[in-house]
């Protein structure tokens, strides 16, 4: 007993210590981004700013924060990321509700199953893809983001699981005898109880639409539509400055690493908010919609 005890402690202190040093890896990169955001041009430049600003000076913001083709981008993730995934939970878990009974509820279950495991590991291809986007007319608008891809097979698959072990079947049941439809049972039973597995799910497509910017790029041909992924792509990756909607000169006297750096911190900011949130019902809606019955 005292040596389990011993053993216990001692691998205590290594798990503290390494999930401290994994959080210092995932911060570290953060806290530079903020300290370059807030420090004047010449050392940003120079490679000089670590984890404080050098010569404190709040002029990337201003900047960010004036230009209007920024806010603009910033509104159209928000937007986005809001529709894609209030569309994504409701479909995922009308799907999930149906596909969680037997097979002699749910004639032809098996076959639904086999068809989303098949295309979660293979799709059409990108090409095939944006044929269909354009024939359906949906180019250059926001529905072309949020609607392909809106049924997240994995996704699916987890709150699956979650209704099938952790709703009692009992309570499905008594429901049934007292006169109460599926979609009765649905949202009085199986929503209230699933907050945990929808709570991780919906963070899941939550950060996959924030961050998504490949498909604003290729469905978007008006770029003042672009959501901020997509826009900060355009700037960091590709080098355009021309959506910072500021001269030559005054673009190199703020210079270009801090306010890039500024826009960047505002980006990954939303979620950072929203998690802590989310957290408390994260591992619980992970482990329960991972076991099956």
């Amino acid at each position: 007993m005292h040596y389990r005890s011993r053993t216990y402690r001692i691998f205590s202190v290594f798990n503290i210590v390494f999930l401290l040093v994994l959080s210092a890896i995932c911060i570290m990169p953060l806290i530079h981004i903020l300290a370059v955001s807030f420090s004047a041009p010449a050392p940003a430049n120079a490679n000089l700013v670590r984890f404080w600003p050098v010569d404190f000076t709040v002029s990337a913001w201003e900047q960010t924060f004036g230009n209007q083709n920024f806010l603009r981008a910033l509104w159209n993730g928000v937007f986005r990321t809001v529709l894609g995934t209030v569309i994504s939970l409701a479909t995922i878990t009308l799907a999930a509700y149906a596909l969680s009974k037997e097979d002699r509820e749910f004639k032809g279950r098996k076959i639904y199953m086999y068809a989303l495991v098949f295309v979660m590991l293979f799709n059409g291809g990108l090409i095939p893809t944006y044929i269909l986007v354009q024939n359906l007319g949906l180019i250059n608008t926001i529905w072309a983001l949020v609607l392909p891809g809106a049924v997240n097979v994995f996704n699916l698959i987890l709150l699956l699981n979650f209704f099938r072990t952790g709703v009692p079947k009992s309570l499905e049941e008594a429901a049934f005898i007292d006169g109460a439809g599926h979609f009765q049972i649905l949202f009085k039973i199986y929503l209230p109880i699933s907050l945990p597995a929808l709570a991780t799910v919906g963070l899941f497509t939550m950060v996959g639409q924030w961050n998504s910017w490949f498909d604003g790029l290729i469905y978007l041909t008006d770029s003042t539509k672009y959501p901020l992924s997509t826009f900060l792509q355009t700037i960091i990756v590709q080098n355009d400055f021309s959506q910072l909607n500021v001269n030559p000169d005054e673009v190199k006297a703020l210079s270009e690493r801090t306010v890039r750096s500024a826009q960047i911190f505002i980006g990954a900011l939303p979620i950072i908010i929203v998690y802590p949130f989310l957290q408390k019902y994260f591992v619980k809606g992970i482990v329960l919609g991972s076991v099956k019955e």
